[in-house]
């Protein structure tokens, strides 16, 4: 018992320590909290006392601190605001050599080394800002910014004065940028008429101002700004229109080339002379109003305008040339360090005279049937199998509209959609003699109609796709999915990818048919996967990037993307089977060539907006589409129609003296040459003859020996000028490597 007792009395000594522990903490917390009450008390009486002071009543709080506090709250809100929607704008700015990369300039060649065009400027090579003529600043000024000297790059006055001649006109008739924020525009943005875009130009032409000088601002405005015709900058304008440095424009030419600044497209002299004339005349109207010239100096140039080179039998690519500058700009960003240059010469696969065929076969139908189809745009691209673009064709008129639609317009595809659908099928089990039922089904409350109406019943899935049936390639979604119609859509968007299209193809139920939106250039070139035997390849139009003095410093056969599989060779000449039927027997008959096999695919989306022809030979893949801008209907227009007609004159021309290669899968081509069709124009150039691929071969080996023998010689000032002239090299060799390139 007295051990038992001696063993519990420490217990209970510590627990009775420990119980008291805690009533002390809990009677300080206590005690801390009550006076912690009593010293907030007291500290809010104080403060409430010293407040009173300040008291205001009466109409003095009503008409001075009520406004200023909630202006203050206001002004801390707008803070927060202006930050958050300057942060996308400060993003463009992040990169330390913004001002260098701007200043890319390209000559480019064709693929036959004949020069072309040229896109950018190099501003440390452009005209100084002291050496051009006052007259032209001050013309520049009085119309697009008058007060620029004195504004910190937003001129607000300016802008509200814009507002509200806007608002009094009922539509956009004078604009209130100034030249900071056009040149922000022109250095970052794009044209898109968004909110946003306004909120980062502004944003940018702050940041501008705190960058550069007023003259330095000036200057790049005059030397990046799009000035029609395929030109940037004033002296480059200066010499399409005047044959004359800009260091020697007159009055009434500097006017004519100010007007240009607001709508290059429309006032052009080379387009519309008339207009190009009026402009100037409202150009030294501004020169009046603002002071700069009495009317007596402008007298003699309203009298005698200024007359422009005749430009008109001239036709640059310009949707071209366009696409591959921007394909320039990122390349550039790919090259080594070791590469300082800016300045490059450039050689594309473009082929000039497919690229005028193509101009002309668009134009002529437009001309011919657009008002009959309500039809007033159209865009067309040309391939080889190799992914190297030879043609593009943006739109009806490069003057009228810069904006590509054959590059950057989405457009439903329609039926012409159906090959991923399709392929993806076979790729699942399916045979192009798999037996299919033409009949009602439905995902959800959406169920799908044919064109034509009714049903077909049983059929074998090549003779599907030949008439373009719309309920067999839902049908087809739903069995790719094991019976989950999502599931479905998501393997054809993968089979999609892997072939080349790189837009965002949402999922919904009615994407078998081709309710997503893509692009003429990567939907046209996806279509080579199938004569490449399942080989995906990537778009291009750069094949060689030289510097100044000649050294080649990229080409697209050594450095660009290889080509990968998206298909099974068996899947792709079971496509090409069934997308020949569609040209000789289906829907695109306008399409077939004479002594040449092809294949491919039509569309028409609903409410006829688009129609499509895509289809490819053993040589090229071509795709052409039809439409309208604002998305209003065509006059029935089906891909069949216009499109498969268009299709067959550039693809006819195009292969004219060419080397027929055979399409995997079908009857050989009845010649080894494709035959020469007498042209509806008289005075259009035949298609020159082209290498064989053997001889084509000989030629690129020939030149990689002697580049390889150039790099080996020491680095003398005879060597440079041998590696210039070799930039310059004639064309055969130019096609020989296109050849060659083809055949590996």
């Amino acid at each position: 018992m007295s051990q038992r007792y001696s063993g519990e009395g420490p217990r209970r000594g510590w627990r009775e320590r420990f119980r008291r522990f805690l009533l002390d903490l809990d009677s300080r917390l206590d005690f801390g909290l009550f006076k912690s009450s009593i010293w907030g008390r007291e500290l809010f009486e104080r403060f409430a006392e010293f407040m009173d002071k300040f008291h205001v009543g009466g109409w003095r709080r009503w008409v001075l601190v009520e406004p200023i506090s909630e202006l203050g709250n206001l002004g801390l809100g707008g803070l927060i605001l202006a930050l958050g929607l300057a942060m996308p704008a400060f993003r463009e700015t992040s990169d330390e050599d913004w001002l260098k990369k701007s200043d890319l300039a390209v000559v480019f060649l064709d693929r036959y080394g004949v020069e072309v065009g040229a896109r950018g400027i190099k501003h440390n090579d452009s005209i100084p800002l002291e050496q051009l003529p006052d007259h032209l600043i001050k013309a520049v000024l009085a119309t697009e910014d008058r007060r620029f000297y004195e504004h910190f790059g937003i001129d607000i006055p300016g802008t509200m004065r814009a507002v509200v001649s806007n608002a009094r006109a009922g539509g956009v008739v004078q604009g209130g940028s100034s030249i900071t924020q056009q040149l922000a525009k022109n250095l970052f943005l794009t044209n898109e008429r968004t909110l946003e875009r306004k909120i980062n130009e502004a944003f940018l032409a702050l940041w501008l101002e705190t960058r550069l000088t007023k003259n330095e601002i000036l200057k790049l405005y005059l030397d990046r700004a799009y000035m029609g015709g395929g030109t940037f900058g004033v002296d480059a304008a200066a010499q399409y229109y005047f044959g004359k440095s800009a260091r020697d424009v007159n009055l009434a030419e500097a006017a004519m080339l100010a007007g240009l600044f607001k709508a290059p497209t429309k006032f052009a002299p080379h387009i519309n002379l008339p207009a190009a004339r009026a402009r100037a005349n409202v150009v030294l109207d501004n020169l009046v109003d603002a002071g700069f010239m009495t009317e007596g100096q402008v007298f003699g140039a309203r009298r005698n305008p200024a007359m422009p080179v005749d430009r008109r039998d001239e036709g640059a690519p310009n949707y071209y040339l366009d696409y591959a500058f921007d394909e320039m700009r990122k390349l550039v960003d790919t090259l080594p360090k070791k590469v300082t240059e800016r300045a490059f010469v450039v050689r594309l696969a473009l082929d000039s005279g497919v690229q005028r065929k193509a101009e002309e076969a668009v134009e002529n139908s437009l001309r011919q049937y657009g008002r009959d189809y309500h039809a007033k745009q159209a865009a067309t691209v040309v391939a080889d199998l190799d992914g190297g673009v030879r043609a593009i064709v943006g739109g009806r008129d490069y003057g009228a509209s810069q904006f590509n639609r054959a590059t950057d317009a989405m457009r439903q595809p329609g039926s012409s959609f159906k090959p991923y659908v399709y392929s993806t099928a076979l790729m699942h089990g399916m045979k192009p003699t798999s037996t299919v039922v033409d009949g009602p089904v439905c995902i959800g409350n959406w169920c799908p109609h044919n064109y034509g109406g009714g049903y077909s019943g049983a059929q074998p899935l090549w003779s599907a796709l030949k008439n373009s049936i719309n309920t067999v390639a839902v049908k087809l979604s739903i069995f790719v999915g094991d019976g989950n119609a999502k599931l479905g859509r998501a393997r054809i968007v993968e089979t999609a990818r892997k072939m080349g299209i790189v837009t965002p193809l949402p999922d919904t139920p009615s994407l078998p048919i081709g309710a997503d939106e893509v692009n003429v250039l990567e939907h046209t070139v996806a279509y080579a996967t199938f004569p490449n035997l399942g080989m995906a390849v990537t778009p291009h139009a750069i094949l060689e990037v030289r510097t100044g003095l000649g050294e080649t410093i990229w080409r697209w056969d050594r450095d660009g993307k290889k080509p990968t599989r998206a298909l099974p060779a068996q899947v792709a000449t079971d496509m090409i089977f069934m997308m020949n039927k569609v040209v000789e027997e289906g829907t695109a008959r306008r399409a077939m060539l004479n002594g040449i096999k092809a294949a491919g695919k039509t569309g028409t989306t609903n409410a006829y907006r688009d129609a499509w022809f895509v289809g490819y030979t053993g040589n090229f893949v071509c795709g052409v589409w039809f439409g309208n801008d604002d998305y209003s209907p065509l006059n029935r227009m089906t891909g069949g129609s216009l499109p498969a007609m268009t299709w067959h004159e550039i693809m006819e021309y195009a292969h004219q003296g060419v080397e027929l290669k055979n399409l995997p899968g079908l009857p050989a081509n009845p010649a080894p040459t494709a035959p020469v069709v007498a042209s509806a124009n008289k005075g259009d150039a035949p298609r020159p003859a082209m290498l064989t691929f053997r001889g084509a071969r000989v030629l690129v080996d020939l030149e990689r020996m002697m580049e390889d023998a150039s790099r080996a010689m020491p680095a003398t000032a005879g060597t440079a000028n041998d590696v210039r002239a070799d930039a310059d090299r004639p064309g055969p060799v130019a096609q020989a490597e296109r050849q060659g390139a083809k055949r590996e």
